[in-house]
């Protein structure tokens, strides 16, 4: 089979069409490992086996998982999408998957909770995906002993037959189907993650993809089938491989430049960011984002042509921590008033600015300033190209001026928050304050 697609980029373009305007969306990381409450590795970091791992499945009891809230609290927080670990590395499957015991209809939950999950975000408007890990420390059929990251991997017991590793292969495929299959329409599905020679067609990837296409040709889908390396096919070339993707997914870092091909040509991503230090539930970790850190990077990662999916890690109990609920409901606040800025928007045609970032739509330019200016605020090769300014958050006036102490830069335009424009003026929202600039190009 040709593994190159015929057209990859407008294919590509096309999928991602919804994505690359909706721009923010939430991140679940949920199991087994919220009850030790020490992070989603915590089976590999503390080397335990299955044995020692097992009290958390007879233990798993989220009696107070409520999806509709955090489907609530998502929208409300300005998020047009999320998605959920159907199945993290521990193998531990949150669905009901035929294929597996180690699910968690067979916990005291004894319900499916990827269904309801589904089902209450679909209910808030928001689209939905799945991340499923391509790693599984659970099956029998997967390398232990030896492995970089498997829990077993210093423990000689674990060495296992590489001749049977096509039936872990066979299995994910097959709970891939059941998800694609059982659960309704995806917009994403979210793989991770490859590593060394766990990557590309160990996975079957070129089967498994065309599986997928086959199954929900619409579904956007990472780039994780293959390691983060930029090898011939990967999608950071002109011509992707058929596994290589919709979109490139940079984890707790936002990319200098956004992202592009060999090329120079913008490839759709998304930062994956956690709110605190973690993506699983860990009791100990206070280490949490300011809201106006939430709305700046968001920003960022538009302004580079970017999304930003913001991960929370729900406790035991199947609630999302009151530190990032409140995160969420302050970034919301800003978004509800300033969302014009980021749904839409993209790179803007003007080079980023000293004192914050622009986002752009057509011929309006939103002026995102994060720092007070001394005087008018400068916007740099501006003159003559700004019709008229408001603040995004209220539409009031913004006023546009050559104030006697900008007379030095002719090439500049300048606006500030009242008169005289001279004078130096506090911001009206110090966690990002948006001026709404319409462009005059004629």
């Amino acid at each position: 089979m040709d593994t190159v697609l015929q057209d990859p980029v407008k294919e590509r373009n096309e999928r991602t069409h919804w994505f690359r305007n909706d721009r923010f969306g939430m991140f679940v990381h949920w199991g087994l490992y919220a009850i030790p409450a020490r992070g989603e590795w915590v089976r590999s970091v503390e080397q335990l086996s299955v044995e020692d791992y097992q009290p958390y499945f007879e233990q798993f009891n989220p009696d107070r998982y409520n999806p509709r809230e955090w489907a609530k609290a998502a929208r409300q927080a300005g998020m047009k999408y999320a998605v959920l670990t159907a199945k993290h590395h521990d193998g531990f499957c949150l669905f009901d998957s035929e294929l597996t015991d180690y699910k968690a209809t067979n916990t005291k939950a004894g319900r499916d909770l990827v269904r309801e999950f589904l089902d209450a975000f679909r209910e808030e408007g928001l689209k939905v995906g799945l991340y499923y890990s391509l790693i599984d420390w659970h099956h029998e059929d997967y390398p232990a002993y030896g492995d970089r990251v498997h829990p077993m991997r210093n423990n000689e017991a674990y060495k296992r037959d590489m001749g049977n590793f096509h039936r872990y292969v066979d299995y994910l495929h097959g709970q891939v189907r059941e998800l694609l299959t059982n659960y309704g329409k995806l917009d994403i599905m979210w793989f991770d993650f490859s590593y060394d020679n766990m990557a590309g067609e160990t996975w079957r990837a070129t089967e498994l993809m065309s599986m997928i296409r086959s199954l929900q040709p619409h579904i956007v889908i990472d780039n994780r089938l293959e390691a983060s390396g930029e090898h011939g096919g990967s999608i950071y070339t002109s011509e992707p491989s058929i596994y290589a993707g919709d979109f490139a997914s940079p984890e707790q870092i936002i990319p200098p430049e956004g992202v592009t091909d060999n090329n120079g040509s913008p490839i759709p991503w998304e930062a994956c960011i956690t709110l605190n230090n973690n993506w699983g539930y860990a009791a100990a970790d206070r280490t949490y984002k300011s809201a106006a850190t939430v709305i700046r990077k968001l920003v960022e990662c538009v302004s580079k042509n970017g999304n930003l999916l913001l991960n929370v890690g729900p406790n035991a109990r199947g609630e999302i921590p009151q530190e990032s609920l409140d995160i969420l409901a302050e970034v919301g606040n800003w978004i509800a008033l300033n969302g014009d800025s980021i749904y839409g928007c993209s790179q803007a045609d003007f080079p980023k600015p000293e004192w914050g970032r622009y986002t752009q739509i057509g011929s309006t330019l939103y002026a995102h300033i994060f720092e007070e200016s001394i005087g008018p605020i400068n916007l740099s090769g501006l003159a003559g190209k700004v019709s008229r300014a408001a603040l995004l958050a209220d539409g009031s006036e913004v006023f546009l001026s050559r104030p006697w102490n900008a007379s030095h830069f002719p090439d500049d335009a300048f606006v500030n928050f009242a008169r005289p424009e001279h004078m130096t003026y506090p911001l009206p929202d110090a966690r990002n304050t948006v001026i709404r600039l319409e462009l005059d190009l004629l």
